[in-house]
């Protein structure tokens, strides 16, 4: 196997203490899971195990180019960056999760609550922590403005995504296997935007809370780092 280049190191050297604190985070989140399915005897909120699988591709991907050169990652970033916004909606998704709250029984309603919140966390977590390195990739390239430009877009576009999953749907690969039928509902909320009142106040409210969200990320990090220095 190939050693993997010297600039890769420090960036995950970095990753190593979140990655170890999402895998942990990760690992409540199945155990809650897996400790409802053996209690109630049912696989109720099994999906949540899925859907955070999905919420960690971004990650994968982001550390995938994190891990090669510059100047091959400003090659990839294109195709790279376009198969990670197709994914990234999955990440803030799992908070609509939270809408299946008290619709299943067999556990205390407060267990359900704290099973939910953890996997939603975590996805919202698994996201961030994409982004950040996505913003930091695209600033590399085309600069700090186009950085931030993309952040804020990737979150707007994300909470459309949710809308498109949670109310009609929708799923990261039906752009290949239904990509009509998607266009044609997507061209619907953006030709007739009154008809689909839902649609841009989830978009909007919700690209709002995610954008506040990483801000609030963005800053605690920037603490730290004055704290350590």
């Amino acid at each position: 196997m190939p050693a993997l280049p010297v600039s890769s190191l420090p960036l995950l050297r970095q990753r190593y203490d979140l990655l170890l604190i999402l895998g942990a985070s990760l690992a409540l989140s199945t155990v809650l899971v897996l400790f409802r399915v053996f209690w109630t005897q049912h696989i109720t909120f099994v999906f949540l195990l899925w859907n955070l699988f999905l919420a960690a591709i971004p990650l994968g991907l982001s550390l995938l180019l994190g891990t090669v050169e510059p100047g091959v990652r400003r090659r990839w970033l294109l195709p790279v960056g376009l198969l990670w916004l197709l994914f990234f909606p999955n990440a803030p998704y799992i908070l609509t999760d939270l809408l299946h709250l008290g619709k299943y029984t067999g556990v205390p309603r407060w267990y359900d609550l704290l099973l939910i919140l953890t996997a939603a966390w975590n996805g919202l977590m698994l996201g961030y922590a994409s982004l950040l390195d996505m913003q930091r990739f695209v600033a590399e390239r085309l600069g700090r403005a186009a950085g931030w430009l993309f952040s804020s877009a990737a979150l707007l576009l994300s909470a459309y995504g949710v809308y498109l999953g949670r109310f009609l749907r929708w799923n990261s690969w039906d752009v290949v296997a239904n990509p009509f039928s998607l266009a044609y509902d997507i061209i619907g909320t953006l030709l007739h935007p009154t008809a689909h009142p839902r649609a841009w106040g989830l978009t909007l409210l919700m690209g709002a809370f995610l954008l506040l969200g990483y801000l609030t990320v963005r800053a605690l990090g920037r603490l730290q780092l004055a704290e350590d220095s």
